[in-house]
């Protein structure tokens, strides 16, 4: 691919972004974890866009051209990993739930990255533990290839409150709904409405991230009440929309 930046090493430190600001894509040779301390970050490659709030964190592996944006204003903490360090197995991107333990000690270990000493390798084997033992989270959002499945895709992405059901937008773009059903399925790995929820998952998490109200980001991304988005995004992050914020 061109225009790829290439950083052998990949950095172990914390950045600060502004609210919209990008990371252009680029790839390491190390393996790497990304954590938003606050804010929420969406990580791009070419299989999709993965989404972190303060509760998640992304595993991106060694070689993966990979694209970093800020929505709201954004601690960046990464950790880089050697390509033989792989604590988890994980051969694709992937993210994990972060307790409030780990959150910690990724705050720790990546707060002054110069330093060597016992203490540091001693804290960096209790997070690699930690990581062992952190559950993985279904929290992507697939890029389609097929045209008629990202014509589907695009309107939702351009109003995820429409209503419509996947018949009627297939009616729309001139593609029948069993075709639309088999391609979310062979393209997406996940039915209409499991992709949708993400959708609405991955809009509601940015629109919160520029202090939008929990009961407008619930009508703006199509939930039936407020209480609804609230139950939903508790089963998705583990925390209510309130604490999400308060933990940015």
């Amino acid at each position: 691919m061109p225009n790829i930046r290439h950083t052998p090493a990949a950095p172990t430190h914390t950045l600060a972004l502004a609210a919209g600001e990008r990371i252009d894509a680029h790839r390491h040779d190390d393996h790497q974890i990304v954590y938003a301390g606050s804010g929420v970050l969406a990580v791009t490659t070419d299989a999709g866009t993965w989404f972190a709030p303060g509760t998640r964190a992304l595993w991106v592996p060694a070689r993966t051209v990979h694209a970093h944006r800020a929505y709201g204003h954004l601690d960046l903490h990464t950790l880089g990993l050697p390509v033989g360090d792989n604590p988890l197995r994980l051969d694709a991107p992937t993210v994990l739930t972060v307790s409030p333990l780990l959150r910690e000690l990724i705050l720790a270990y990546t707060r002054d990255p110069a330093d060597t000493g016992p203490e540091r390798r001693r804290l960096r084997a209790v997070l690699l533990d930690q990581l062992r033992a952190s559950p993985q989270q279904p929290v992507q959002l697939p890029s389609p290839t097929d045209p008629r499945l990202a014509a589907v895709c695009d309107l939702l992405h351009h109003d995820p409150a429409d209503p419509r059901t996947l018949a009627a937008l297939g009616a729309h773009t001139h593609t029948g709904e069993r075709t639309l059903s088999r391609l979310f399925r062979s393209e997406l790995g996940m039915t209409f409405p499991q992709w949708r929820t993400q959708l609405r998952l991955y809009h509601a998490l940015k629109m919160l991230a520029d202090d939008t109200s929990v009961t407008t980001v619930a009508r703006r991304c199509g939930w039936s009440s407020t209480s609804a988005f609230i139950d939903v995004f508790r089963r998705a992050y583990g925390c209510t929309p309130g604490a999400h914020h308060r933990l940015g």
